[in-house]
This record gives C-alpha cells, sequence and structure tokens, in this order.
C-alpha cells in the first residue's frame, strides 16, 4: 500500500509599493494546481501605491492579508512565519513567480514512496527579467546533497528554492539587514535531518540585482556569518578560492 504525502505549503509573499510586480506573484501561486493545500499571506509594509487594490482585487484567494508598517524585509517575514500553519514555508517576493502553474504538485510527487516528510525541500532557480523572460540559470547550482556545511561555498540554493518544515522554522535575525535569509537557511539545515533534492526548477527569480552599495554590505554581512559557524580558518580559505574564482572566470 503506497501512501501519498499530501503536505500544505504557507506561501509567503512580502511586499511594498509592488504594484508593478505583485500581480504576476500573485497569480502564480493561486493558479496552481495544487491549490487547494496552499495557504497564501501576503504582509504588506502598508503600500502607498495601487498595491492594497491589487490585494484586494484577488483577496477570496488569499489567505491571509497584513497590511501595516514593519521594520523591513524580515521583520514582514517574521510577521508571515508567525501565521503560517503549513507543513512547508515558502517565501515569494512580488515578482519572483513558481516556474510552472503544477510546480508545487510536481514537488509533491518527488515524495512517492517517502513514509515521512523531509525537513527541506529544495530546487532550482532561474533569473528572469521583469516580463518573466528567461535570462540564466542562478551561478551558483543546487548541489546533489544538501548539508548545512554546503553555505561554506556561498548560498547555493536560492531562498526562495527552500522549502523548510514549519516546526524548524525560527524567526530571521534582524541583526542582519542584508543577509539573514543566508543565516536562517544555515539554522535550519543544522537541525534537519532529511534535506531533498527535488531535481526540479522551482522558482522564477526576478533578476533586479541590489545596489553596489547593498552589494558589499551584504557580502560582508554573509562573511560574518560564515565565520559564525564555520569559523574564521574556513571561511578565509573558501573566500581565497572565490577570489581565485572569480579571476578564473574573468
Amino acid at each position: 500500500m503506497h501512501t501519498h504525502l499530501t503536505p500544505t505549503f504557507s506561501v509567503i509573499t512580502v511586499c511594498y509599493n509592488a504594484e508593478q510586480t505583485l500581480e504576476e506573484t500573485i497569480l502564480s501561486v493561486i493558479t496552481q494546481t495544487y491549490h487547494h493545500h496552499v495557504e497564501y499571506i501576503i504582509v504588506d509594509g502598508a503600500s502607498k501605491d495601487s498595491t492594497p487594490v491589487l490585494i484586494e482585487k484577488y483577496r477570496d484567494r488569499i489567505a491571509k492579508v497584513i497590511s501595516e508598517p514593519d521594520k523591513g524585509l524580515y521583520d514582514a517575514m517574521n510577521k508571515g512565519i508567525a501565521l503560517a500553519t503549513g507543513d512547508y514555508l515558502c517565501f515569494l517576493n512580488a515578482g519572483d513567480h513558481f516556474h510552472e502553474d503544477d510546480t508545487l504538485q510536481r514537488m509533491v510527487h518527488t515524495l512517492a514512496g517517502k513514509k515521512e516528510l523531509p525537513d527541506v525541500l529544495y530546487g532550482e532557480t532561474e533569473l528572469v527579467d521583469e516580463h518573466g523572460h528567461f535570462l540564466r540559470m542562478r551561478r551558483l547550482a543546487a548541489p546533489e546533497v544538501l548539508t548545512w556545511k554546503s553555505f561554506r561555498q556561498g548560498m547555493l540554493v536560492c531562498h526562495q528554492a527552500f522549502f523548510a518544515k514549519r516546526e524548524l522554522v525560527e524567526p530571521y535575525n534582524l541583526a542582519y539587514r542584508f543577509s539573514a535569509d543566508f543565516d536562517w537557511c544555515i539554522r535550519i539545515m543544522r537541525k534537519a535531518h532529511e534535506l531533498h533534492n527535488t531535481h526540479l526548477t522551482l522558482i522564477d527569480y526576478l533578476s533586479e540585482g541590489m545596489t553596489t552599495r547593498n552589494h558589499k554590505a551584504s557580502l560582508k554581512e554573509r562573511f560574518r556569518i560564515m565565520v559564525h559557524y564555520y569559523g574564521w580558518l574556513s571561511t578565509l580559505l573558501h573566500h581565497a578560492w572565490f577570489v581565485v574564482r572569480a579571476v578564473i572566470k574573468k
């Protein structure tokens, strides 16, 4: 007798003044063939544009909506975590969408034959432009086997393509302004027993690119996080390799 696991997914979209990009994201969630098992949560930072109108348009398809000022992205994401009741959490920012309308269904199919739900489900990410056109695959590909030590090499799995079991999830550490998701994934992986590679492209990620200043701050923060979990020596050695790799790539 094959038991078919039918996990529920809490999909959380955090947004602020996202009238240009939010509708695509909402549609990508509510048109999922697996939508009966999806709890959609939108956390809006009290947008001043027509974002609230868009949310209202699809209100009957959205499980929970918060609209109030927040202390930034990760604070808003923590509010989403507090509302979530699904087996897995997934964060889709405005502008990101599921790769196909049956992505969640296909993810669940990859669990066939399993007796219990893995702690983390992960997969690949495509970068797309604002029209949803494919630009390239993410530079760092998801590893065949993922462990908490994998992120010594950088963030090998995009945050959006990292579905964590709700009971393993903790709030984001607001001490990190740019890379709290990196720290969050490592904390979850340290507690996880089974990390399941779906071997699917899960997410189309809107590539807007952080400003250069933020990018620098983000890398510094990531370095601090790596030192915290992996120690100075390991982190320095891996960064020496990053520098060499960058030079080779040129």
